[in-house]
């Protein structure tokens, strides 16, 4: 029981949920029906009360209510959510072997995983007072993607939670009418720390409610935010924005649209602009910091930075300080600092490469694969293994139907130095994405690899 008196100690401030919320306002869209914060809060009680006993829990809820019913029902006990990267049997056990007395929970069982299952929602009658929370108690542990390494442990309090949300969503009051609610509907898991931020906590910390689903289809993202009324905010990656220009299904009218996990291309964003009708804002952050900053893409490169928050340029990347930090964070993003609390990202150290007494970005480079006629997804990296003559070659995964390899690189050497051609440029069906549309590293060698 010790991990849980340790996620309690008590730091003497609390964190205000559902401040100066009536029992009657929205918190949720579920079925296609309202979910009011009397109606949370009875089904946080219920089920806080039949959690098995365990100092953290692996909330594996996939209804994106379900899930913040049971992180407020664990939270309540003093336990702490664990947010799985994957729904691999393999990988929830690794999670629960690494934290000892930790269980499972989740709406339905999964195969070869002792889970908890959750009572059904929505029929709970007593409703509770929300949880008193402490700032320091830890709320989370999320971990890294392992797009570049081995994944790591984050832990989050619920008093960085409370400062991270309440810069985000002053962001996104200023696309919304004044003294209104408007209601999220994410493409991204509850489990991934930016659908956290920004598709589970905002309701606790505003008037904002979340759609219970996460719709990834363009016609399925249209069916959600038609199930949720005006204002209304999609919460989505540059995946998923690419997929819905693509296929030009129409949405119902949109004040705002979030995007993270991956830089968003300047004509990316405007055309999502366009086609929305509605302010795109790109939030900039990481596991390890939570979102620290943000841009609106289609008007500019800057970055702001939120509140508080303060950039140390490094030789090798950048010192992050905040208020609600623990200790100051490093990492590996190179940035150029500008006035009035602006910034503009550089790259990351490990992005550029040297070949030939040439320098160029992986991203620049992936950008210019991304605007090729008929190119739909691409990835480009360096390999780890020198070629004959020493010399470690960038490699390209590239999704074009109807376009041939051949085509392909003639196509880049005309906006590319041969130097930095792709060898081997591959096509391939699908890239290998996980939920949040990052791609890990060790999977896209396997496929560069592999042989037809």
């Amino acid at each position: 029981m010790s991990a849980v008196v340790q996620a309690r100690a008590s730091s003497g401030a609390q964190v205000p949920l559902l401040a100066d919320a009536s029992a009657t306002r929205c918190i949720a869209w579920r079925d296609g029906r309202a979910v009011d914060v009397a109606g949370f809060l009875a089904d946080v009680g219920a089920i806080a009360a039949q959690l098995p006993a365990g100092s953290h829990l692996v909330n594996l809820c996939e209804d994106r209510y379900a899930f913040l019913v049971t992180f407020c029902a664990a939270a309540s006990r003093g336990q702490v959510n664990l947010l799985a990267g994957s729904r691999a049997p393999a990988a929830i056990l690794e999670l629960l072997d690494a934290h000892p007395g930790s269980v499972a929970a989740s709406e339905a069982p999964i195969a070869g995983v002792p889970t908890h299952v959750i009572a059904p929602l929505g029929a709970n009658a007593r409703g509770c007072a929300p949880p008193p929370l402490d700032a320091a108690q830890v709320a989370a542990i999320g971990f890294t993607s392992g797009s570049t390494g081995t994944p790591k442990a984050h832990a989050k309090t619920w008093g960085m939670f409370g400062a991270s949300c309440a810069a985000n969503l002053g962001a996104l009051r200023a696309c919304l009418p004044t003294g209104v609610e408007a209601h999220i509907v994410a493409t991204v898991p509850a489990q991934h720390m930016y659908g956290i931020e920004l598709s589970v906590l905002p309701p606790l910390f505003g008037a904002f409610a979340v759609h219970s689903g996460r719709p990834l289809l363009p016609a399925d993202v249209a069916a959600a935010l038609a199930q949720v009324p005006a204002p209304r905010i999609l919460v989505a990656t540059p995946v998923h924005l690419r997929a819905l220009l693509r296929s030009a299904v129409a949405l119902p009218p949109l004040a705002a649209i979030v995007s993270a996990t991956a830089p968003l291309e300047p004509a990316l964003a405007a055309a999502a602009e366009a086609h929305c009708g509605a302010v795109l804002l790109e939030m900039f952050g990481s596991t390890e910091t939570c979102v620290i900053a943000q841009r609106r893409t289609a008007h500019g490169e800057d970055w702001r930075l939120h509140e508080a928050v303060s950039l140390h340029p490094q030789p090798d990347g950048t010192l992050v300080e905040a208020p609600w930090f623990a200790a100051p964070v490093v990492l590996p993003d190179l940035v150029e600092l500008l006035p009035q609390r602006r910034f503009r990202l550089c790259g990351r150290q490990a992005d550029f490469v040297d070949i030939a007494g040439k320098r160029a970005s992986l991203a620049d480079l992936s950008r210019r694969v991304l605007a090729l006629p008929g190119v739909v997804d691409a990835a480009v990296l360096q390999l780890d293994e020198p070629d004959a003559a020493g010399v470690r070659r960038v490699a390209a995964l590239v999704v074009a139907p109807g376009r041939s390899e051949a085509e392909l690189l003639a196509g880049l050497r005309d906006c590319i130095d041969p130097a930095f051609l792709p060898r081997p440029l591959r096509k391939v069906p699908a890239l290998p994405r996980n939920d949040t549309g990052k791609l890990p590293r060790a999977r896209l060698i396997a496929m560069l690899g592999a042989r037809d």
